[in-house]
């Protein structure tokens, strides 16, 4: 196997009478790890402190290391970084000023006194914040860390890292400005008033890693409470970039999505969201399948989440019923937002003639492009390694960029399903191919094209506030 140049950093505590470094450096030659580099950071007479750099292969190599050396007598590990960490060193994103600051004068006019002018202005026309505060450019990267990645509930300081991250991501495709708020809550009542409490520092809502069905009660609250735009990524920015990707998909097979029978598997905030794109798009025949088998509606049957009751009302017209296995079959289009492995070879060769196979679940689709390729006509997946990603960034950034510079007051279907053709738009019918139905993350156009289409969207809906 070729060696990686993953590299991971560790600090040890080494006892000199109990052992040398040469058994050390033996011990990681053993577990077939290259000492790279080493560093004395303490030196006393009877104990060390070393960096000790290792280029290894993968996570569970790093393990293996980190046990092998804290076994040893006279070692203790006390600290381990590899170059991910070392990225998170004190955060990934800082505030500059615009401004210099060097004299008194220029003091006055970003503060006291002159500063009082233009909050007596905004206080007579809040309207001018747009104009003479961040909130022309700002959104509020907001998450209660109760469904962060593929970790599920997590404190909400470990949330921070992944919320910086969308920041960083917001700065370098919009150059938009966007602040991660981890709250220390997740009673949605209270998640709901602390989100209107800060709204009148922002021009958007980002919400962020909330869990289901929490999540829809606390956007949808959101949405008619505020005048600024709230959009839940994890529901609507999968969506969307889904939908792009069914679209540039069709053209491919030749098929109309009308006509299409659409298997939609994990009905939680993303697969809701992707439904409901769908049916706007044109869709007439979805079906839903979760943990219980296919979602259908019954005289006296009810779900345990509203949401689902929602479901059984709008979709499967024809009242299937039973597990993925069945109701897969003769479908065009699978879409997963599901769990690893639970779409098995067979169902695929059970689906219609030149299928569609959307496998997202993250880090392991729900069936391995390797086992689906010989039977599908197009396939997608959540990952960077495969070809066709479905990856949010490339919605956000576009979206937030358009309705900032409209002031919307609100991200309304008609905007996402322009969104959605913008991204499918920015592949010519000469590059579209099995292997390109949805454009890498950093094509240029992704961004102007997503912002265009959605501001005039905004307009001919009456949510935007600028003309």
């Amino acid at each position: 196997m070729a060696r990686s140049n993953m590299h991971v950093i560790l600090r040890l505590e080494i006892n000199k009478d109990l052992v040398t470094f040469g058994e050390i450096a033996t011990s990681i030659s053993n577990l077939s790890g290259d000492l790279v580099a080493i560093d004395v950071i303490k030196e006393g007479p009877q104990t060390t402190i070393r960096d000790i750099t290792i280029r290894i292969n993968n996570e569970a190599e790093q393990e293996q290391f980190v046990d092998a050396i804290n076994s040893m007598n006279g070692v203790s590990v006390k600290h381990v970084s590899d170059r991910t960490f070392l990225v998170h060193l004190g955060g990934k994103i800082e505030v500059k000023s615009k401004l210099s600051i060097n004299n008194r004068e220029q003091l006055s006019q970003v503060y006291t006194p002159e500063v009082a002018r233009v909050s007596q202005a905004i206080d007579k026309n809040p309207l001018l914040a747009y104009n003479l505060t961040i909130k022309n450019n700002a959104v509020a990267v907001i998450s209660d860390g109760t469904a962060v990645l593929g970790l599920g509930k997590i404190k909400p300081e470990a949330a921070m890292p992944v919320m910086e991250g969308k920041a960083m991501l917001f700065k370098r495709f919009a150059n938009i400005n966007a602040y991660p708020l981890c709250l220390n809550t997740t009673d949605t009542e209270e998640i709901i008033q602390t989100i209107k409490a800060l709204s009148p520092t922002f021009g958007g809502i980002n919400l962020e890693d909330i869990a289901s069905p929490q999540c829809f009660e606390i956007e949808q609250r959101l949405k008619e409470e505020l005048d600024i735009p709230v959009f839940h990524d994890d529901q609507h920015g999968t969506a969307i970039v889904v939908l792009a990707g069914i679209f540039n998909a069709l053209k491919l097979t030749k098929k109309n999505l009308a006509d299409c029978k659409v298997v939609v598997c994990g009905i939680g905030a993303a697969g809701t969201a992707i439904t409901k794109m769908l049916l706007n798009a044109g869709a007439k025949n979805v079906v839903g399948v979760d943990r219980e088998g296919a979602i259908y509606s019954a005289e006296g049957k009810s779900y345990e989440h509203e949401m689902w009751n929602w479901y059984a009302e709008h979709t499967n017209p024809s009242k299937e019923r039973g597990p993925l296995s069945s109701v897969i079959k003769g479908a065009d289009i699978f879409i997963g937002v599901s769990a690893a492995g639970v779409l098995k070879t067979t169902d695929v060769k059970n689906m219609a003639k030149d299928p569609i196979v959307f496998a997202l679940a993250n880090p392991n689709p729900e069936i391995s492009p390797e086992d689906a390729r010989p039977y599908v006509k197009v396939m997608a997946t959540g990952r960077s390694d495969y070809p066709n990603q479905v990856n949010n960034v490339l919605c956000f950034p576009g979206i937030f960029r358009g309705v900032l510079d409209c002031r919307a007051s609100a991200i309304n279907e008609e905007m996402k399903l322009a969104a959605a053709e913008a991204i499918a738009s920015t592949i010519s019918e000469d590059e579209l191919n099995e292997d390109y139905i949805i454009p890498g993350v950093f094509n240029e156009q992704v961004v102007t094209k997503i912002r265009d289409a959605v501001i005039q969207a905004a307009h001919e809906t009456g949510v935007a506030k600028k003309i």
